[in-house]
């Protein structure tokens, strides 16, 4: 068979692009990423251009036809529009770890289920006691949230001498903690519902299961029933990005039936392509192209194709574009002279930097010692406090809910100090830590050795 040689122009092209494309599969770039967007945005909320930060938040962005018009700021649309595609993926990864995960028997999830509660509890207990005003007690669930792609990307930074079950028990952890965390913000974050939109997403429900129902398997087929879901829950008064984990946890686990396996079906179109392909015709290739793009698409399950087609979106475009619309917070806005602004931002930086890793390793150590729950191989408690720390990067979810709780805008800006820096003090305490117990356990193996 003669081999064609491509040009070398895009023999270059498609190396740099698979170069890129691994490097952007690397989970600490994508907190990289994030942490220069947070940056970017408290450099420029506190520089002489800090006016255009405010004025492009807040301008108004309109959607409409006729009379019908939707106007909400861009800040709007960031938060409870593009988040909603965020919460969209934590659903599915929920429902991926329930389904074949860590969370798919209760012994597996046991541990880690029990680690999580200890790892809100304690921090809201922590920021409860530095608040006393009822105004400062809202944000009680700031410090209780863990942000997944920050934790991941920092464990990630030490290599892969960390043992694989380690950074398994720390997702679990992780997105226990998220599912606690979306209760949290139905439970105690939303206000009065209004029942008529429960009506209006219900009716996207529908249609959701019905195009499900009868095999629709294209993520494009269910925008606008997602849309429609959205626009109930946000009418509802609810949370609209809540619209997006539920979307997410009906995700199929399970390829839509074709009547053989897609592997077969691959193969059998693939041999029909070949045998027509001598024919002048190339119109009669339509239907055994289309064929074998559908058994191509269901090689995968739905749940894992869309979650794993949208990552890198909310990785490096949706969570980044977030952090630079919430992180700028203006130094000179927020005084902290004052003594309700400055205990909220101590309480939140204490509670995650202290709270998540006490209750983490508290519970783990009560669960284990009372025989409920047993550490997974290559888990030590060296390793359970390094999760504990890691779990402390709030950042994300911390923000998200830290807007949800403050209405005035110095105890706001406080909370967010407080998140960033307790964050920042959870990544440095969590890498100096790991660091350290990578060493210990390369010398503990040495001593053997010799």
């Amino acid at each position: 068979m003669q081999k064609h040689v491509l040009p070398r122009a895009q023999r270059i092209a498609q190396r740099a692009f698979a170069n890129l494309e691994r490097f952007l599969h690397i989970e600490a770039v994508s907190g990289i990423v994030l942490l220069i967007a947070a940056v970017a945005a408290l450099i420029w909320a506190n520089s002489p251009a800090a006016d255009s930060y405010d004025a492009l938040w807040h301008a108004p962005v309109t959607f409409g036809i006729g009379s019908m018009v939707f106007s909400q700021s861009l800040h709007f649309w960031v938060n409870d529009g593009l988040m909603t595609i965020f919460f969209l993926v934590v659903g599915m990864e929920i429902r991926r770890e329930i389904h074949e995960g860590a969370l798919s028997s209760l012994r597996q999830a046991t541990l880690p289920m029990a680690a999580a509660v200890g790892g809100v509890v304690v921090p809201a207990l922590i920021y409860l006691a530095f608040s006393h005003a009822p105004a400062e007690q809202q944000g009680w669930a700031v410090p209780t949230a863990t942000d997944i792609a920050f934790a991941v990307g920092v464990l990630a930074l030490l290599g892969k001498s960390i043992p694989s079950n380690v950074r398994v028990f720390l997702l679990a952890l992780a997105i226990i903690d998220d599912i606690i965390a979306v209760l949290i913000i139905a439970f105690f974050y939303t206000g009065g519902l209004d029942y008529s939109g429960l009506a209006v997403a219900g009716v996207g429900l529908l249609l959701v299961l019905g195009l499900q129902k009868i095999g629709i398997g294209s993520a494009y087929a269910y925008v606008v029933p997602g849309a429609i879901v959205w626009l109930g829950v946000l009418m509802t008064g609810a949370h609209p990005t809540l619209a997006g984990v539920i979307l997410g946890l009906m995700t199929p686990v399970r390829s839509m039936p074709l009547g053989q396996r897609p592997v077969e079906a691959i193969s059998r179109v693939t041999d029909e392509l070949l045998g027509r392909a001598q024919e002048s015709d190339s119109s009669s290739l339509n239907h055994p192209l289309k064929q074998l793009r559908l058994a191509q698409r269901e090689l995968v399950p739905p749940v894992t194709r869309v979650q794993t087609s949208l990552h890198p979106w909310v990785a490096y475009g949706i969570m980044p574009l977030f952090a630079l619309a919430n992180a700028g917070v203006s130094l000179a806005g927020v005084d902290l002279s004052a003594p309700g602004p400055y205990w909220v931002m101590v309480a939140v930086a204490v509670a995650l930097v202290l709270g998540k890793p006490v209750g983490i390793v508290l519970v783990s150590w009560l669960m284990v010692r009372l025989g409920w729950g047993a550490l997974p191989a290559g888990v030590t408690w060296r390793s359970v406090t390094l999760i504990g720390l890691l779990a402390g990067i709030g950042f994300t979810m911390s923000i998200f809910i830290a807007n949800l709780a403050f209405a005035d805008p110095a105890a706001l800006g406080a909370a967010k100090l407080g998140v960033l820096s307790g964050s920042v003090i959870a990544a440095v305490l969590g890498l100096a830590w790991g660091t350290l117990s990578l060493r210990k356990a390369s010398k503990a193996v040495h001593a053997e050795a010799s």
